[in-house]
């Protein structure tokens, strides 16, 4: 296997496709997603665009689906739920389709949907991702960080170092970026929320009072829910 990391989508390479491509927005979108499955919902379907949302939610009986979207780190008002993963309990997921759309997230698994595999990770499913990739064997893995509309985001990046990591034995390296995620992750393993508090999404979160959304998404490996799409702009486990 060989290893890429992108610190945003746009910096990934045009006209190619890796064999596996794996999305991660640990600030909030990646671990919501891996939250909601866990917590029973049938699928996500991801939307850059809240009108594209909008259109899709009239094909579907309004008992089956959850309509999730968040700009600048908040709920869009008329919609069902927002971006925290504490929103996405087996109470309310449990059984059903959520059509979400997130400032940066969605954007990221929009721009990778075209690869074989394509994955959600976060540090909330990190060992259950390593699994998937150590027992299929991509040969070209590409993890590419969300950021923030289009600029770059510390916590996406720890986050992919924490994957290079894990992938020490069974990779090498195909750019400086995964080095530099990698070296990242091993100088804040031990303090990834504080890491997260000090980025520039972390401040903005702090302000918007969602420190517990903080704390909660730099918890490592307490799910094993592996968000895979199962159809373009479609995750499922």
């Amino acid at each position: 296997m060989k290893l890429f990391v992108y610190h945003t989508p746009e910096r990934t390479p045009e006209h190619e496709v890796p064999d596996c491509a794996i999305a991660v927005d640990a600030l909030r979108a990646t671990t919501t997603m891996a939250t909601a499955l866990a917590s029973g919902a049938e699928a996500i379907e991801v939307f850059a665009d809240l009108d594209a949302l909008q259109a899709a939610a009239a094909h579907y009986p309004a008992t089956q689906i959850l309509k999730a979207a968040e700009r600048g780190g908040s709920k869009v008002e008329g919609f069902d739920l927002g971006n925290s993963p504490f929103d996405y309990t087996v109470e309310t997921v449990a059984g059903k389709r959520i059509l979400m759309s997130t400032t940066n997230g969605t954007r990221a698994l929009q721009r990778i949907q075209a690869a074989p595999l394509v994955l959600a990770a976060a540090a909330i499913n990190l060992e259950a991702v390593v699994k998937v990739l150590t027992r299929e064997q991509p040969e070209i893995i590409w993890i590419v960080g969300a950021g923030w509309q289009g600029s770059y985001a510390l916590e996406d990046t720890v986050c992919a170092g924490a994957i290079a990591q894990e992938l020490k034995s069974h990779c090498e390296w195909g750019n400086d970026e995964t080095v530099a995620a990698l070296a990242l992750y091993e100088q804040w393993q031990d303090h990834l929320e504080g890491l997260f508090c000090l980025s520039s999404h972390g401040q903005r979160l702090l302000r918007l009072n969602c420190r517990e959304d903080i704390a909660y998404c730099a918890r490592r490996s307490i799910v094993e829910a592996v968000p895979r799409q199962i159809s373009p702009g479609v995750l499922a486990l």
